[in-house]
């Protein structure tokens, strides 16, 4: 770009080599442009739970654009579950099945398959477009300037680059050298998530079940969804439970024997309790608009209608188209436009989001009587009125679509 006097050794660095990371790099280097990502874990890292298991279609096509073949990667290892059902108080109030995956261009509406199965392919194409990963050697400090950005790592490294991309996590080094900070909310209740291993030989109807007040569990929510051999038992705390004795291995192994089938007691494979965050960085770039925020570095929603990697990976791909005409511009001020806009657009999406996941959560844990009364006039019509069932099913997770992707011209 012109009008910058840094001499780069690369002229983008990423922090972090997670799914957003590695999607950073891979969309930059669609586009001509070089990349070195700089991860803090050692490369033999232990990333412990299924975690993000749902993959968007939007995502996957993404990732196919980025590296040809990854989005069909993850298809083909993942599975798509074709069936959605809904039970109030252990009674069926909604059921659907779809007779194909949709979608296209080849690639279906999602698939699920655990997040650890997904960096592993992601990490492959990355080593295969020939794209330097620095292993076990975090970002530590981050100078920008109207030149470039100068990053040193907790190795002592240093990288003169044009731009920077912080992609390193909820903990952000990024996000806090840039002065950035979250602002938000916390969940009221607490969650219990535990991954199940299914049985290869007689595996379980692959679908995806909601039960409201759960009588087997003293009424309290519970959420299976299946991934690639295994399940998620996502379960909400009431306000008087101790989510850290619920969390212990006998009692997780009980609730998951009440909600999945009592064969399943024994196969808990990895167990979390948490309360969701609903918080977003103040500004997504620096201020001399060399330094990007992407992912759970900029921000973080609870779970519902999996907007975490997946907004990630947009933000990623946002990122790089505008880093892509920022290097090429041949006017500076052109050049900040294209940071600026990203900023602008990547932060509507990311308070879309937040409202979106924000009302799922306040939905579930609404205890108001309006709230209450409307869910038990559903479920009261939903075997004469489908609608109402289908109300049912889908207020858990939020309204449908997704944020603005393009809030016009500068």
């Amino acid at each position: 770009m012109s009008g910058s006097d840094v001499q780069a050794d690369v002229p983008v660095v990423v922090a972090g080599a997670g799914p957003v990371g590695m999607t950073t790099a891979l969309a930059l280097h669609a586009r001509g442009v070089e990349t070195t990502i700089l991860e803090a874990d050692p490369k033999d890292r232990d990333r412990p739970g299924s975690r993000a298991i749902y993959v968007h279609k939007d995502t996957l096509r993404t990732l196919e654009t980025s590296s040809p073949g990854l989005g069909h990667r993850l298809v083909d290892n993942g599975i798509i579950w074709d069936t959605r059902r809904t039970l109030f108080r252990g009674r069926e109030v909604f059921e659907r099945t779809y007779p194909d995956p949709g979608g296209d261009g080849g690639l279906p509406h999602f698939t699920s398959l655990p997040q650890v199965w997904t960096e592993e392919y992601m990490l492959d194409a990355v080593q295969d477009a020939g794209i330097e990963v620095h292993w076990d050697d975090g970002v530590e400090t981050v100078e920008s300037s109207e030149d470039g950005v100068r990053v040193e790592t907790e190795s002592g490294e240093t990288y003169h680059a044009e731009y920077a991309v912080g992609a390193d996590g909820a903990g952000s080094t990024v996000r806090s050298e840039i002065g950035s900070e979250f602002s938000g909310t916390q969940s009221e209740n607490s969650f219990i998530i535990a991954d199940i291993d299914e049985f290869e030989d007689e595996p379980l109807k692959q679908e995806r079940v909601f039960h409201y007040d759960h009588p087997r569990v003293d009424g309290r929510n519970v959420l299976l969804v299946p991934f690639k051999g295994g399940w998620r038992v996502d379960i909400q705390c009431k306000d008087t439970d101790d989510p850290e004795y619920l969390s212990q291995d006998e009692q997780v192994a009980d609730l998951v024997a009440k909600t999945l089938g009592e064969r399943y007691r024994d196969r808990v494979d990895w167990v979390s309790q948490y309360k969701f965050k609903q918080v977003i960085a103040d500004t997504l770039v620096d201020e001399h608009n060399r330094v990007l925020l992407v992912g759970e570095a900029g921000h973080l929603f609870a779970p519902f209608g999996a907007r975490g990697m997946n907004s990630g990976v947009a933000d990623a791909d946002a990122a790089a188209t505008r880093l892509t005409a920022a290097l090429s511009a041949d006017v500076e001020d052109a050049a900040e436009a294209e940071i600026e806009h990203y900023g602008i657009e990547r932060l509507k999406a990311a308070q879309y989001n937040k409202r979106a996941a924000g009302q799922a959560l306040e939905y579930l844990q609404g205890d108001s009587v309006v709230t209450k009364a409307k869910k038990y006039l559903a479920a009261k019509a939903a075997p004469y009125y489908e609608p109402a069932g289908e109300w049912l099913d889908d207020a858990p997770y939020g309204p449908h679509g997704g944020p603005p992707v393009n809030i016009g011209q500068y």
